[in-house]
């Protein structure tokens, strides 16, 4: 398919970009830097006519929860914003092309209960989650008034090599790198409530669900991106110490803990799955291994 993509040069952008590639799609990636500001609703529709697209991948946007806490207007507007623009540009130059309007989880907020199915109500509990969730509702819209073919992942937690360690997997594979780099015994990983659950997916799991519901998922609809299993910040610590072969000195700070934090989170797939026969094929282990590995290398090759 020709593809077009934005953020692509986030980490799950990146991902998703070598994902593409490899199936053999032809793929324009609107991203930092690229020349295309998608806050520029003109320069945005020129971009879609320029790509002609027959699959659009909206990733582009602010996304980091914690610093939304000190930018709510910054997140509020412009996540809002670059999705109108997108979907305005697809109703005008690509009315025919499949949209996954990529949201999150965290719209979900505290889950009423277990596992999290695309029923639950929208309860989000940050500024960040509250600018998905009105972006998520601005592509339902689209499908609705305008009949795009408008697909909605809410994909939960994602990690894997290329991650920022604002991210819970990546802080603690940088902090084991680095501690094995300086030669600790044992290492020291510094994290915040150690017993909270998440939802953890591999990020090369994420992005092949992104294309198969490209393929196959229905307009207007939610589908949730999980793993529905979860692991503790104590568990993805150990995991790390297993994979690495060395002993953790894992430190718990209270200062590291987020207020608003809920103790699961764990979602169920099976709306995917039913649509596309999409299950997760890489293990956690492999994920915390490859994360390590990312890390390591880095490192070594002095870079942060």
């Amino acid at each position: 398919m020709r593809a077009l993509v934005t953020g692509g040069s986030g980490f799950a952008g990146r991902h998703l970009v070598e994902h593409l590639q490899a199936c053999g799609d032809d793929v324009t990636v609107l991203a930092r830097g690229t020349g295309t500001d998608l806050l520029d609703p003109e320069a945005t529709r020129a971009a879609v006519a320029a790509a002609a697209p027959e699959a659009v991948y909206h990733l582009a946007a602010e996304a980091h929860v914690g610093r939304s806490w000190s930018e709510p207007a910054v997140y509020l507007t412009g996540n809002q914003l670059m999705t109108l623009h997108v979907l305005e540009g697809v109703r005008v130059e690509a009315p025919d092309a499949a949209v996954l309007a990529i949201a999150s989880g965290e719209l979900y907020g505290p889950p009423t209960r277990l596992p999290i199915d695309e029923t639950a109500p929208l309860r989000p509990q940050n500024p960040y989650a509250v600018s998905k969730a009105g972006a998520d509702l601005l592509a339902g819209f689209y499908a609705d008034a305008h009949g795009l073919r408008v697909v909605r992942p809410r994909p939960f937690n994602h990690a894997g090599p290329g991650q920022e360690p604002s991210y819970a997997v990546a802080a603690f594979a940088e902090q084991v790198a680095r501690g094995l780099r300086a030669g600790e015994h044992p290492v020291v990983v510094r994290t915040g409530n150690p017993d909270t659950r998440r939802d953890y997916s591999d990020v090369r799991d994420v992005v092949r669900a992104y294309r198969l519901l490209a393929l196959h998922g229905e307009p207007g609809a939610t589908y949730n991106v999980c793993s529905g299993t979860t692991a503790s910040a104590r568990e993805l610590v150990a995991g790390l110490a297993a994979v690495a072969g060395v002993e953790i000195d894992h430190r718990i700070e209270g200062g590291l803990r987020r207020s608003h934090e809920v103790p699961e989170v764990r979602g169920t797939a099976e709306r995917l799955r039913a649509a596309t026969g999409w299950t997760p094929a890489i293990a956690l282990q492999r994920t915390l291994a490859d994360t390590l590995a990312w890390w390591s290398d880095r490192l070594a090759h002095g870079h942060g």
